[in-house]
């Protein structure tokens, strides 16, 4: 799935590669807007960091599965996906009480077979609209990709984490949260999770 209803005002906020230090400052940038969001989390930042990741169902958050490991899955065999995807689906379950619905790849790469490895943890695929480059880009240029991109059902895709890095800076991506979420609530935006917005 790359896009949410072209019929209704409405924004789905994603965010990849956490849980991490910095998810506990998106999660107050949300707050303070009433944002909705979903999170995709890798299985290693979720084993290293189970108090985050409940911090987002805790605060009404929806949860999605990120591979354990962030690899990317070209060139990679069906038991190797199974592998990635099952056990972090499994440590979701286990950490937010219910299995997650939606995938999303790392890097939105993409192989034979994904599909259906897919299938048989329940999982849907879900791509974006638009990609915020939080990683690399300074929090106005971060803005202004997404605010210029925001259209009825959009998916925007940013990052409370770094991949697996232990301990990413992610200042950049709270301070755009930020600003994204007030101009979005003040131009009357609905943001929601990606279940939401489908």
């Amino acid at each position: 799935m790359w896009h949410g209803d072209r019929g209704r005002r409405a924004v789905a906020l994603t965010f990849d590669d956490g849980p991490s230090a910095g998810t506990a400052d998106i999660l107050d940038a949300l707050r303070e807007t009433g944002a909705r969001a979903t999170f995709f989390q890798c299985g290693l930042n979720l084993e290293r960091y189970p108090e985050w990741a409940k911090a987002v169902s805790a605060a009404g958050h929806e949860v999605g599965n990120h591979t354990w490991s962030h690899r990317r899955l070209d060139f990679t065999s069906r038991n190797a996906m199974r592998e990635e995807l099952g056990r972090t689906q499994r440590l979701l379950t286990e950490v937010h009480g219910r299995a997650p619905r939606w995938f999303r790849a790392p890097f939105g790469v993409r192989w034979i077979g994904l599909g259906e490895v897919q299938q048989e943890f329940g999982l849907t695929g879900a791509m974006w609209t638009c990609m915020g480059r939080d990683w690399k880009l300074p929090a106005g240029a971060i803005v202004k990709r997404v605010l210029g991109a925001v259209e009825n059902g959009a998916i925007v895709c940013l990052h409370d984490g770094r991949g697996v890095t232990p301990a990413p800076d992610v200042g950049e991506t709270v301070a755009a949260v930020r600003r994204i979420t007030r101009e979005l609530r003040d131009e009357g935006w609905e943001m929601v999770s990606l279940s939401d917005v489908v």
